[in-house]
Parts: structure tokens; sequence; C-alpha cells
């Protein structure tokens, strides 16, 4: 039952996160959105960087499970427009409803792992079968630097999601199509020494 009412409560935590900022994270605030007794939360987690802490395990848990599940049932693209349109279901999902909510705590939480470095320990990427299927596909066209060209394109999506998160705003999938032809790009030869 207690790790039942820790993740409630660190459910909740991550909604108030999402509508109120971290100015607006308080053990009150996470009681009432659980609809639990005034004191509930300070009973779990005694200080808000416990609650904090709580609020970004919970979210990287729920992420890694998102992301896993895509991965899983969607399999190694067999094209670059597959791999678009898995993508853009990805950015469609953080974008929208309950994931537009956890999308908001997350960017919340990385801003102040800035100050908290344990933060950013736990908010550190993951190996994920979602991360797995783009590398796989980008090793499978004979990139050897797949894994930074995975990274590199995920780092770009995600700097469209925050961009229209915080700008308004959908993200196309032809702007998709460009990062996955970018990714797809011949590497450029080095420089002579």
């Amino acid at each position: 039952m207690s790790s039942d009412r820790r993740t409630l409560l660190a459910d909740a935590a991550v909604g108030v996160l999402a509508d109120s900022g971290l100015r607006g994270l308080t053990h009150r605030a996470v009681d009432r959105a659980a609809g639990l007794p005034d004191g509930t939360t300070s009973a779990y987690f005694r200080t808000r960087q416990a609650l904090l802490t709580a609020l970004v395990r919970r979210l990287v848990e729920l992420d890694q499970a998102e992301l896993q599940a895509a991965g899983e049932a969607a399999g190694v693209p067999r094209g670059a427009e597959e791999l678009v349109a898995g993508i853009a279901a990805l950015v469609e999902r953080r974008l929208t409803g309950e994931g537009r909510r956890r999308t908001l705590a997350r960017y919340a939480c990385a801003l102040e792992s800035v100050h908290q470095p344990e933060l950013r320990e736990i908010l550190a990427p993951r190996e994920n079968a979602g991360r797995d299927l783009v590398r796989a596909f980008l090793a499978g066209r004979g990139f050897a630097d797949a894994e930074a060209r995975t990274l590199t394109l995920l780092r770009s999506v995600d700097g469209l999601v925050f961009d229209r998160l915080t700008g308004g705003g959908a993200v196309t999938e032809e702007e998709i199509r460009r990062l996955v032809a970018a990714a797809l790009l011949p590497a450029a030869p080095s420089a002579p020494a």
C-alpha cells in the first residue's frame, strides 16, 4: 500500500508541476491534487527535495515505459517514412493530453536539474526500445556512428517539442522528415590535419 500511495502522490505532483510550475509544487497542493488529507504528502516525502526527487523518478519511469512500449510495438522501421511516422506519433503524444502535462513537468525538472545535479542523474537519457530501433535503423543503413546520429536526431526532435510546447503550434511531419533526412546524410569528410 505504501508504494501505491507514493506512486499516487508522485503522479499528483507531476500534475501540480505541469499546471502550476515549480513555485506551485507544494505538499499541500499535492495533497489536494491527490484528493488526500492535508499532511499526507509530507508524511511520505518529508522535504520538498524528496517530493521533487520522487516526481522526477516517476516521470522517468513513465517515459521509459512509453518509449519501451512504442519501440516494441513498432519494430525497426523499414524505411525513412516509417521512421518519420513513428517519431510523429511520439511527438503528438508528447504535445497533447496527459503526455503534454508530463512534457511540461519534464522540462521544468530539466531546468531545475541545472542547480541540482542529483536530478540531472535521474533525468539522464536511458536505453529503451524506442531509442534502440532508431539506432538499429541507422546502423542498418551502414552508419558506423549510428549511436551519435541517434542522439542528435532524438535531441533535435526534443528541441522541436520544446519549441512548440513553449511557442504553440504543432510539429509537422515535414519538419521531422527533414531531421530524419539530415540523420541519413553521408558523413562530412575530415579536415586535413
